[in-house]
Order: C-alpha cells, then sequence, then structure tokens
C-alpha cells in the first residue's frame, strides 16, 4: 500500500472525513529522527493495508496543519480512529510501539473482513436469505 501525502487542502479528506482510522506522521525533510519514522510507516502501511491508512505531512509545506494540531515538535506520530478525539506521540517509535499505542490490532483488516463476508455469502442460509430477499 502506498503511504498518501496531505496537504493543507487536502487533509480533511484524507483524514478528517476518511471512513477508516488514519496514522499521520507529521514529519520535515531536515528532520533527522524523522527519517527514522519513515521505514516504520511503510511497515504499518504493509501491516494493515486496507485497514487503516497511513498519510505523510511536510509540516514546513504546511504551516496551517501545524498550527490547527499543534504540532510544535516533530516527527509527531498521530492516530485518528473515525468518531474519536485523535491520540499522538512525539518522537522516534517503532512499529510495534505505535501498534499497542493506538491499540491498531483492533481495526480489522479489510481483506480478512471481506473473505469472511465473501464465506458467509457462500453458506447454504445466506443462500437462502438472498434469494428469499431477491424474490421479494
Amino acid at each position: 500500500m502506498a503511504i498518501k501525502v496531505a496537504t493543507d487542502a487536502t487533509f480533511e479528506q484524507e483524514v478528517l472525513h476518511n471512513d477508516k482510522p488514519v496514522v499521520v506522521d507529521f514529519w520535515a525533510a531536515w528532520c533527522g529522527p524523522c527519517k527514522l519514522v519513515a521505514p516504520e510507516m511503510e511497515k504499518l502501511a504493509a501491516k494493515y493495508e486496507g485497514a487503516i491508512d497511513i498519510v505523510k505531512v511536510d509540516v514546513d509545506a504546511n504551516p496551517g496543519l501545524s498550527r490547527a494540531f499543534n504540532i510544535m515538535s516533530i516527527p509527531t506520530i498521530a492516530f485518528f480512529a473515525p468518531g474519536k478525539q485523535p491520540m499522538g506521540v512525539v518522537g522516534f517509535r517503532p512499529a510495534e510501539q505505535l501498534e499497542t499505542q493506538f491499540q491498531l490490532a483492533s481495526f480489522p483488516k479489510i481483506a480478512e473482513a471481506a473473505k469472511d463476508d465473501a464465506a458467509a455469502a457462500a453458506s447454504p442460509e445466506s443462500a437462502s436469505t438472498t434469494a428469499a430477499s431477491d424474490a421479494a
């Protein structure tokens, strides 16, 4: 899964109105610790593909977001879950620590959910339910 890039103009759509949880990496090109965070974000993007979006925000290019979220130190990693208050941590954290901090394992992968749905749809009782609703 590709990591998305959000800007002052796209953040609301990419993160705040996203129907999936989103991990946001607030970073800057000149920030040494931010360079350590990038591979950790790649790990999370691969592991939670389809279930959680990973978004990067360059704080120098997007000062409005830095002000809006009071980003005073970078890297700052924030977690936005639909309907909940965002959470954040400042500084480098390995992917495993971010998973624990933000309880990412509690969000099912969409691929697994789709597989479960397909299995349920293939079961005889769901087929008869579908046939009955089609007849109605």
